[in-house]
């Protein structure tokens, strides 16, 4: 068995990293926001629980499981909403912290379609 070819190429380590970055960065911006940096209400708000669906599919994205990857780009859409409904309706900052979700999800789902797209072409193009 050849080493090189469990080495996966680079566009598919970059995808996977931009996947697992923005989810985390979506998971800390969530918390920060509810609970210190712009919540609802003064003290944070249970708001916050926002972020545990997206801990779930965290495990699975580190363990580069593919169908994680398909079902997140799907979810994902949910929390873009959430940003670009609030990022029209809350004030400053809380409308800033919206633009950064949208930002965050958008890079999101583009990590997982070509972190797929990419897994899918490899898988083919060795068999």
């Amino acid at each position: 068995m050849n080493t090189e070819q469990n080495i996966p190429p680079p566009l598919v380590t970059t995808t996977r990293f931009l996947a697992v970055g923005s989810l985390l960065g979506l998971i800390v911006l969530g918390l920060a926001w509810e609970l210190f940096l712009a919540p609802i209400r003064p003290g944070g708000s249970w708001l916050a629980l926002k972020v545990l669906p997206l801990c779930i599919p965290l495990a699975g994205l580190l363990k580069n499981r593919m169908y994680t990857y398909r079902w997140v780009s799907l979810l994902v859409w949910v929390y873009f909403t959430e940003g670009a409904v609030r990022a029209y309706s809350d004030k400053v900052p809380g409308n800033y912290l919206a633009m950064i979700e949208v930002v965050l999800c958008l890079t999101l789902f583009v990590a997982c379609a070509l972190h797929v797209r990419l897994r899918l072409n490899t898988v083919h193009n060795k068999g």
